[in-house]
């Protein structure tokens, strides 16, 4: 926040704090608090000292929202509450030319005797902190450990020394004049916490999606490492009938074979030409000791060949999925499809009020709802998850279900209720839909399965979204939508 937005901010802080009593405070993160100073309309004063966003307003929560996300208080946070509790804010005022804004407070002990405090909220990047002064400015405690004249327990406060690199401060004078832009917001404070908490579920959603992808990235570097370990196992056994042609050729040339060293010189009867070859051994070794070892040698080439060839088969196979996977999340996290990375991460659900069945899916969002040309209701999964719910909670076994082939996309289901032949204008004004709402939306044609919903199944385990099918028809259609979403 630069300076010109926090003196807007100060105005409305004055305007709504003065003469207010301080209450709970909830410590929401390591750098964040949330102050009850007992406001109408659940608002209360929300305070980050996080470097790298340090931040002051106005926030609209639920207390049981707030109690939910509280960690466990600091000492600084019950020393706090110690001294202020009840505490009665005076007094407002952000120090000149410095991110710092200081509240006054007049507080009682329990022997009924008045004492002045102040908290100062520092909000200066790296040393960002909340301070408690007692009447003569000494710091009485700090919610961080700063060093620094100034800026310890037991010094009388003074703001930090600035120590800046030339761009910073240009920039920082370029900023001068900006303020954040309020836009349809009722106040300042709104707009502030309206874009800080889509910056934060952003930050959480890139999170995710970098945890998913480094482990997708780790699971396939690991299969196409055992890949590689397979195919050297199988080349370092070696060709098996070049072993039994060995131990056939020498258990032939027993009584004209000729050894020099480790070398034996045998006649190729297997070939038409007969030719003389080469064949290395060990030299201690009889003709016939050698023939068993090479015979060895194949039985075990041969059934590593079989063993490793199964491996190899099966590996590829899941390397091909997990590639699959690859390209769906990638295509989840294009469409910010959080519920899909909750799901591949094994994120377990909040749990939610328990409802009726009939209830849920009344109520269910999470499709676009359309109309064919002749009447038939078409309904679009927006994520993941929403096609779960689609197909497997919403359609029932005779509605018609669709989805673009080979491509990630909608679970898109034409309700049939009067159990009737689907017109073939309504499958292919449908198929247009779920070809639109896939990734093959640019292409000029895309196939596009579809079936019954009886049809369509769960594999065990599966990530959100994948399915499997037992029959079903494909056509070939042009992405387009139809003009008559509901």
């Amino acid at each position: 926040m630069n300076e010109i937005t926090l003196h807007k901010i100060c105005a409305e802080l004055v305007s709504v704090l003065i003469g207010q009593k301080f209450g709970k405070v909830f410590l929401l993160s390591r750098f964040q608090t949330a102050i009850d100073f007992r406001l109408h309309d659940s608002q209360y004063l929300f305070i980050s000292i996080e470097p790298s966003a340090p931040r002051i307003y106005l926030i609209k929560r639920r207390l049981r929202d707030l109690e939910k996300q509280s960690k466990n208080n600091t000492p600084f946070i019950l020393f706090l509450r110690k001294r202020l509790g009840n505490a009665v804010l005076q007094a407002i005022k952000k120090i000149e030319n410095e991110r710092i804004i200081r509240f006054s407070f007049l507080a009682y002990d329990e022997l009924g005797q008045a004492g002045d405090y102040s908290l100062v909220v520092q909000l200066t990047g790296r040393s960002a902190n909340l301070f408690l002064l007692d009447k003569n400015d000494f710091i009485l405690d700090a919610s961080r450990e700063n060093s620094g004249a100034g800026q310890e327990i037991g010094d009388k406060y003074a703001p930090p020394l600035r120590v800046k690199k030339i761009q910073e401060e240009k920039k920082e004078r370029k900023e001068e004049g900006e303020i954040f832009p309020q836009g349809k917001f009722a106040n300042l404070s709104e707009a502030l916490d309206h874009h800080f908490l889509n910056k934060e579920a952003e930050k959480i959603f890139q999170a995710k999606a970098s945890s998913a992808r480094s482990r997708l990235n780790q699971e396939l570097a690991k299969n196409e490492k055992l890949v590689k370990k397979l195919n050297q196992d199988l080349e370092n056994h070696g060709d098996p009938a070049k072993w039994k042609h060995f131990g056939d050729l020498i258990l032939a040339n027993l009584a004209t074979a000729e050894r020099d060293g480790d070398k034996v010189f045998v006649t190729d009867f297997f070939d038409e030409n007969t030719p003389t070859i080469e064949i290395k051994i060990e030299e201690n070794l009889s003709l016939t000791e050698v023939a068993e070892k090479f015979f060895k040698r194949y039985t075990k080439a041969r059934n590593a060949q079989t063993e490793i060839s199964k491996r190899l088969e099966m590996t590829n196979r899941k390397i091909d999925n997990l590639r699959l996977q690859k390209d769906r999340l990638e295509a989840a996290i294009t469409e910010e499809d959080e519920s899909f990375l909750s799901d591949f991460l094994g994120e377990k659900p909040e749990k939610l009020a328990a409802k009726s069945k009939e209830k849920q899916n009344e109520n269910f969002k999470g499709a676009r709802n359309y109309k064919s040309s002749e009447g038939f209701e078409i309904l679009v999964g927006k994520g993941s998850k929403d096609n779960d719910f689609l197909t497997f909670r919403i359609a029932k076994s005779s509605d018609l279900w669709m989805h673009a082939a080979d491509y990630p996309g909608s679970h898109v289901v034409v309700k049939n209720p009067n159990r009737q032949e689907i017109p073939q204008k309504t499958l292919l004004e449908a198929a247009q839909i779920a070809a639109f709402f896939s990734h093959a939306r640019e292409q000029p044609k895309v196939a596009v399965h579809y079936t019954q919903k009886k049809f369509v199944n769960k594999p065990k385990g599966s990530n959100a979204g994948l399915v499997s099918l037992a029959s079903f028809k494909t056509i070939l259609v042009e992405p387009k939508i139809v003009n008559n979403e509901k």
